[in-house]
């Protein structure tokens, strides 16, 4: 049985990038992932915006590119939030804490709100 995909789309919104994931995020897709985070322009005060409403697994290694995307976020002086973190990854999160560690709404655009009222 071959596993599907993991699909990768990379938009630009005015309170900065948002990177749609959709598929799986395991220790086969995360390289992927880690390797666009470079090229993701953030400027200080924007904020990247991981979409994780088409995710339908995430192991470690998923969460371990999720921190890293944090730490590219916070190196540019930006912040971070994820957006339609499906229920299945969402207790994962809380089991190992990061629902302490990354702001979440129910989607990207809630999440530019968000931003935007701790901007002005």
């Amino acid at each position: 049985m071959t596993q599907p995909p993991l699909t990768l789309r990379i938009r630009t919104a005015p309170a900065g990038a948002v990177v749609e994931l959709a598929g799986e995020l395991d220790h086969q897709t995360a390289p992927g992932v880690r390797a666009a985070l470079p090229g993701l322009e953030l400027l200080p005060g924007q904020q990247l915006v991981l979409d994780l409403g088409g995710v339908e697994f995430c192991d470690s290694s998923g969460i371990t590119v999720l921190i890293a995307a944090r730490n590219h976020a916070l190196a540019a002086g930006a912040g971070i939030a994820l957006a339609a973190v499906p229920e299945h990854v969402s207790r994962i999160f809380r089991v190992v804490g990061l629902d302490q560690v990354f702001p979440a709404h129910p989607t990207a655009r809630a999440a530019e709100a968000a931003w935007r009222s701790t901007a002005s």
